[in-house]
């Protein structure tokens, strides 16, 4: 998967590029160097968001009210999911339909069909799938890694007494170790729905001449981007990475739109928008990308913890979940008028 991952994302403005019409923004909206300056602008912001909204909840692990056991936790992690729906539903798969359907396209062979539907379908049963065998295969390595730490204490203390107590420890472990690795498949799967949607808006910005069209994504794009580092970052906090993995991942998360701004900004003369090839292309990522976010938000982040023992036995911890979800999905649903 990681290697199917990169290769998109190294192809994609080869892809795009390759039967590009250069038709720019209107010649009264053009301004090449007031336009720089404002994607300068957004590429800071957007660097600083992101990384604000990613760290937020691993710096808060020190704080105790903040640690995952906690009410409040749940609570934030229901705006965060929120967030993430409606990036899926409100923001990506719209543009999607837009992309696949546009005149510009011409004659298409799916003429009549919700292809963009269809893509965000497979997307997420795709999904379904990477999280199944990916729990399954890291389940049966614990499995095995147990089993084996259970021989050796068999060896070393004798069969008959501590047996008992050695196969009641290895199950306890590999329980605790399933749900950890369960929230790393969570976070790495839910990071590639985000990226692959900040790399193609970090383009279209950084693509765009027209001052117009970019002041008010600056603001939109950087409240977006805290919204979903803030979504991902408790979920890092959940899998419990080493601080080299939790580094990472969060510098991958906070350079993806600037880089894809950059790249805009480099192939800003031969690039449309509106050729075939880059509306085919963004149009089938984005649907993509919405069938993973939507996947996850519903059944890896909110179906997970609305469902548990803590959420249904806590009448308080539901109402202010519930509201909590409302606040983030309305939230990000507002910035749609701009972003």
């Amino acid at each position: 998967m990681k290697n199917l991952f990169w290769a998109s994302i190294i192809l994609l403005p080869a892809v795009v590029f390759a039967e590009c019409t250069c038709e720019l923004d209107g010649e009264e909206d053009r301004n090449r160097a007031g336009a720089l300056k404002y994607k300068l602008a957004a590429i800071v912001a957007i660097l600083a968001s992101s990384a604000v909204g990613v760290c937020l909840h691993v710096l808060a692990r020190t704080v105790e009210a903040l640690s995952p056991e906690r009410n409040l936790f749940f609570i934030l992690k229901a705006f965060a999911a929120g967030v993430i729906l409606s990036t899926g539903f409100i923001h990506v798969l719209p543009d999607a339909f837009e992309s696949l359907t546009s005149p510009s396209l011409g004659e298409r062979p799916w003429e009549d069909f919700p292809f963009a539907g269809f893509v965000a379908m497979v997307a997420a049963i795709g999904t379904l799938m990477v999280d199944t065998y990916a729990t399954a295969h890291y389940q049966r390595q614990a499995e095995k890694k147990n089993c084996k730490k259970e021989e050796e204490v068999e060896e070393e203390e004798g069969m008959v007494p501590v047996h008992k107590h050695a196969t009641h420890g290895a199950v306890s472990l590999e329980s605790g170790e399933t749900e950890l690795l369960r929230h790393r498949v969570i976070s790495q799967v839910l990071e590639l729905g985000i990226i692959v949607h900040s790399v193609i808006i970090g383009i279209a910005l950084g693509t765009s001449d027209s001052p117009k069209t970019i002041r008010p994504l600056i603001g939109a794009l950087t409240f977006h981007q805290l919204f979903e580092g803030i979504g991902l970052g408790g979920c890092i906090t959940q899998a419990k990475f080493n601080a080299a993995a939790i580094t990472l991942m969060a510098i991958f998360f906070s350079l993806t739109t600037p880089t894809g701004i950059a790249v805009g900004i480099g192939l800003s003369n031969i690039y449309s928008e509106t050729s075939p090839t880059a509306l085919i292309v963004e149009g089938v990522f984005n649907s993509a990308s919405a069938g993973i976010l939507i996947y996850m938000a519903l059944v890896d982040l909110l179906s997970a913890d609305f469902m548990s023992q803590k959420m249904q036995s806590n009448f308080k911890l539901q109402l202010g979940a519930n509201a909590s979800l409302l606040l983030g999905a309305g939230c990000m649903s507002l910035l749609a008028k701009w972003a």
